[in-house]
């Protein structure tokens, strides 16, 4: 259905009049693909580079010609579907919630105030999705992207003990990175293809993903900057969800929205632009003792509902 594109334009490097010191601003831009080449104005790519008009002209072209769209049935995507993994919750009420708890394939965000239970429910991902298929986890590794400081081998132990699975193995198989600027946080995922396949990740968690945003780009001259370099990171962490189906698990942080008057003032930073890339939405509040409720907010094939977690001391659960 798709015409077979040109099989000898590969990167942008070769397409016409891309050479690579233009092709290295491209990508410092965001163009770092012949799809975003093709899709590109000549003028904007001109005015990137410093190559003529018409020479973007040519090469956009010849990227459009190298490009195809392919093509699937509503039934092949149901089939695809149904080869996706799952990671339990701990808690057969959150993953009834979820429809059989975290998918592949997509990016699951949580938001909440401080200490609501984020950041536990990322520790028991890690550690589920190390459990075999038929106990509700993948078998699979983890890379935990922490910005906050808040990563903890030692409670990601006890949930393992908690389980059943060595602890030892379990930390071996966490691969944490702690981020400090957003910079390492990008570049993180960006160069992460060659550990996923290695280690066999089959989760990235980033806790959280807009606490290192918030802090380096301030003030509204910033938000443009800060949240067309979000937009990027995100369609990254989906690209590598859909690559190599494996589940992406992040953090939010929220503050009071003083425009609504009446009910829970509570929204998530980061604007649409999470809103649309996040695949399923969850608000995270404190309830009495040690329960949570978490509501789920957007799911594309789940309604809206609520469920009742504890965090124990083993970890989470119904």
């Amino acid at each position: 259905m798709a015409k077979d594109k040109d099989k000898s334009i590969k990167d942008i490097e070769d397409l016409p009049g891309i050479g690579s010191a233009t092709a290295e601003k491209l990508r410092e831009a965001g163009i770092d693909t012949v799809e975003k080449v093709a899709t590109s104005s000549p003028h904007d790519i001109s005015d990137l580079t410093g190559i003529s008009v018409e020479a973007a002209k040519k090469a956009v072209d010849a990227a459009k010609q190298a490009t195809t769209i392919e093509y699937e049935t509503g039934e092949e995507a149901y089939e695809k579907r149904k080869s996706l993994g799952r990671i339990t919750t701990g808690s057969k009420g959150f993953d009834e919630l979820l429809g059989g708890g975290v998918e592949t394939n997509g990016i699951t965000e949580v938001y909440g105030r401080f200490a609501s239970g984020k950041t536990q429910i990322g520790f028991q991902l890690s550690v589920n999705v190390q459990l075999p298929q038929e106990k509700g986890g993948l078998e699979g590794a983890v890379l935990f992207i922490d910005t906050e400081g808040t990563f903890r081998p030692e409670r990601i132990s006890a949930m393992a003990k908690a389980v059943g699975l060595d602890p030892n193995k379990v930390l071996q198989n966490i691969f944490a990175v702690r981020a400090s600027t957003t910079e390492q946080q990008i570049l993180t995922i960006e160069r992460a293809d060659k550990l996923i396949v290695e280690k066999n990740i089959k989760l990235i968690v980033v806790d959280s993903l807009m606490a290192l945003f918030r802090s380096e780009f301030v003030g509204r001259g910033a938000l443009g900057e800060r949240q067309q370099k979000l937009n990027q990171h995100l369609h990254k962490l989906q690209s590598m969800a859909d690559k190599y189906n494996l589940a992406v698990y992040v953090t939010n942080q929220v503050m009071d929205n003083p425009a609504i008057l009446f009910g829970d003032p509570t929204t998530p930073v980061g604007g649409n632009i999470i809103a649309h890339a996040a695949t399923t939405r969850l608000y995270i509040r404190k309830g009495k003792e040690d329960k949570r409720i978490v509501r789920l907010v957007d799911s594309p094939n789940m309604p809206e509902g609520e469920c009742v977690i504890k965090i124990t001391p083993e970890g989470i659960r119904d």
